[in-house]
């Protein structure tokens, strides 16, 4: 299962059903679990973990030097990949920044060609990355959200569940769970075709949409709308909305901007 060109260092623990292609390399202590493949060219470097039955594309780069001008080469850090995920052609993911410091992935994600996941990314489960998607340093991403080929991330933000955001979007804000999001840090309204499909009742997208306009269009700042939504009882799907913006990174929230037809 293992090409004859392919390059291993001898500190790898590598399950014995693991498929390992052409000319790929495999540099330090790399742990592959059952069920994994890796195609041809590609590399994992350093301390990097791969999760049951997920498979690498072509050319993808796993493990290398965060792009961070004071990381130290020596530094150990690690990439730590779930099972199940789906990484494809030429997909880079650089290791931590900090000693012990870890850029993690979850579960059953689907990172699209040349897409970049920098250092000490948290990525949660069933996420998909389409062509070209950059998140840079810190970002944390929650479960179940869409991002469309192009969309480009600053450092340190966070991205919520269930989120829906747009090809070729720029941000540097906080995206809440359930929103909708493109161009420049805009929010244009709940993912309601999204929250439909995941199986979210009626009564619980009512609730959703309820505290969204509570938060964003009563013509409140942020900070006094949830004020005024904390004084009142939400389930437990929108009271996850609640808590997000309650909490904001130091980036801030983006704001509410509908969109139109024409844009």
């Amino acid at each position: 299962m293992i090409h004859p060109t392919a390059l291993i260092d001898s500190s790898a623990q590598i399950d014995p059903s693991v498929e390992i292609g052409p000319y790929v390399v495999i540099e330090g202590p790399a742990e592959i679990a059952a069920g994994c493949k890796i195609e041809a060219h590609a590399q994992l470097v350093g301390h990097v973990v791969v999760g049951e039955g997920t498979r690498i594309g072509r050319g993808a780069v796993i493990g290398g030097e965060p792009q961070d001008l004071s990381f130290d080469p020596a530094t150990q850090s690690s990439v730590i990949l779930g099972k199940k995920n789906v990484i494809r052609e030429h997909v880079t993911i650089h290791r931590g920044s900090k000693p012990g410091s870890v850029t993690r992935i979850g579960e059953s994600n689907f990172l699209m060609v040349g897409s970049h996941l920098a250092h000490d990314v948290v990525l949660g489960d069933r996420n998909i990355l389409a062509n070209g998607v950059l998140l840079a340093g810190h970002i944390h991403v929650g479960n179940n959200t869409f991002m469309g080929g192009g969309a480009v991330f600053h450092q340190f933000l966070r991205i919520g569940d269930f989120c829906v955001i747009q090809g070729n979007g720029s941000f540097s804000k906080d995206i809440p769970h359930f929103c909708a999001a493109q161009r420049v840090n805009r929010i244009t309204g709940l993912n309601v075709i999204g929250l439909r499909r995941q199986g979210f009742t009626t009564e619980e997208r009512g609730a959703i949409k309820e505290l969204f306009q509570l938060l964003f269009c009563g013509g409140l700042n942020l900070t006094q709308a949830v004020e005024q939504a904390a004084g009142r009882e939400w389930p437990e799907k929108a009271l996850r909305l609640l808590e997000f913006v309650q909490a904001p990174s130091k980036k801030g929230v983006c704001p509410v901007r509908p969109g139109r037809e024409d844009e």
